[in-house]
């Protein structure tokens, strides 16, 4: 049996409807909606999955979020890199447990904490500090405190240089990476992967063509997230789906 909700901790109410409402609880709080509301002390102590009924009736399915559950819904101040990326970007790149990792162009923090979530140590560098401050508290707020151990983060600008070290893997999400790719090949170890988020084919281009002698195994992909309505006999596409967001280049560094 999972552990039940606690004080301090997220909780996520889930309507009829499939919408989502990211809480954080507190014994003093109430979640309402146009359905009424529920006090959260209905929901501290009680197991994931309970059904909470508003003071009109509504029903509420009171999960406990997930990664990308939060991704989606967490305070922002950038725009996130979505989940349909996420795991790609760390697949990609290896993400793994101890593995040493520059990261530049933070944002909100989502990537961040995908990292963080699969063991990696993370030294990053973001030019705002809003920004920043966004990302350190989403990081605290749903891995918590410990995490933050792992987390060596700071203002700068990583168009003029890199954070001093060695590191196993570069993961750049801003304008323009290719200004990153020199600077990266100062600090990379052999063997070591770099992957680029972009959101047009103009700047994936430009980040191949960053990539002079000692770069191999390039390659740029982009991931196609597309949902299925399945009800009784009916099975077919769903009308939407979530298509271009951006590209994804990874290339390894020999040092040669």
């Amino acid at each position: 049996m999972s552990a039940p909700f606690a004080e301090g901790e997220k909780a996520l109410f889930v309507d009829s409807k499939q919408r989502r409402y990211l809480v954080t609880l507190n014994v003093e709080g109430e979640f309402h909606s146009h359905s009424g509301f529920i006090p959260h002390t209905a929901v501290i102590g009680a197991q994931p999955g309970i059904v909470s009924e508003t003071t009109k009736g509504a029903k509420y399915i009171v999960l406990r979020p997930t990664l990308e559950d939060f991704v989606i819904e967490m305070p922002r101040g950038a725009q996130v890199i979505y989940p349909k990326d996420l795991a790609p970007m760390c697949m990609i790149g290896d993400i793994h447990p101890g593995v040493r990792v520059f990261e530049t162009g933070i944002g909100s923090g989502a990537l961040s904490m995908t990292m963080l979530r699969w063991g990696a140590h993370i030294t990053g560098i973001e030019l705002r500090e809003d920004f920043l401050n966004r990302a350190t508290s989403n990081v605290r707020s749903f891995l918590g405190e410990n995490a933050l151990e792992r987390y060596n983060v700071s203002i700068g600008d990583s168009y003029e240089a890199a954070p001093e070290g060695e590191f196993d893997r570069v993961m750049l999400d801003l304008p323009e990476p290719w200004r990153v790719v020199p600077h990266a090949e100062k600090v990379l170890v052999r063997g070591g992967l770099l992957v680029a988020y972009t959101p047009s084919i103009t700047q994936a281009v430009q980040v191949r063509e960053s990539f002079g002698k000692g770069w191999v195994d390039q390659r740029t992909l982009e991931v196609l997230h597309r949902t299925w309505h399945i009800e009784g006999m009916s099975v077919r596409p769903d009308h939407r789906m979530v298509a271009h967001t951006a590209f994804l280049t990874v290339a390894r560094f020999t040092g040669e």
